[in-house]
């Protein structure tokens, strides 16, 4: 079966999903440190993505060997490949790039749900809640524009080394398929293009360069 999240990543990114925690995914002992106090979600959300990523990085003939945390907690990947790892109720990702072949990378997903009430007029500016009420209805287009966030600063994070809050980025989305992020915040790329995709009960969104 083509994996879910294919359908929006270019040729040359790896990937590999989940959508329960059923299938073993043993941890090296230095990832089981990271768990320590953990509680049994947590850790089989965890274990499920790291296996996602041996899955994904054995596709670029890369060894399992520990996957643990770099500078802001994020994923420390081996040299010369980008990654970027996501997981909900429902679903695990990973996906993983050789550097030359790609530039920037970053993932995410969420439940095809609403936000909590609150969420989004922290999340948004004014001229981007016009814009989502403007859009055809049939998706959650509110927790679409949190996820497509989410992609953008995974991917602007091992770029600058430093944090993008989410209103520092105003995301446009485009019907086909397409979203578009102006970035504001000085030290990184002024902006991102991404694909979004919404389907069994997800909503999806990868920021590729």
């Amino acid at each position: 079966m083509t994996a879910l999240i294919a359908s929006i990543l270019p040729v040359g990114v790896r990937y590999a999903e989940a959508f329960d925690d059923a299938v073993p995914a043993p941890l090296f002992p230095a990832e089981e440190r990271l768990l320590t106090g953990a509680k049994a979600k947590r850790r089989g959300e965890f274990a499920t993505a790291r296996r996602c990523a041996r899955d994904a990085l054995g596709e670029l003939g890369i060894a399992p060997a520990p996957l643990l945390r770099g500078p802001g907690g994020a994923p420390a990947w081996p040299p010369g490949v980008l990654g970027s790892l996501t997981h909900c109720a429902g679903y695990r990702a990973a996906v993983v790039a050789r550097c030359e072949r790609v530039r920037v990378l970053g993932i995410d997903a969420e439940p095809a749900i609403p936000l909590p009430d609150g969420v989004l007029g922290l999340v948004t500016s004014p001229g981007e809640r016009a814009a989502l009420a403007a859009l055809a209805p049939g998706v959650h287009w509110d927790r679409l524009l949190f996820c497509a966030k989410e992609a953008v600063y995974k991917a602007w994070f091992p770029i600058t080394g430093t944090w993008l809050g989410f209103r520092d980025a105003t995301v446009e989305f485009d019907s086909t398929g397409a979203f578009r992020a102006v970035v504001r915040a000085p030290g990184g790329p002024g902006g991102f293009t991404g694909r979004w995709l919404a389907g069994d009960g997800l909503l999806l969104a990868a920021v590729t360069a």
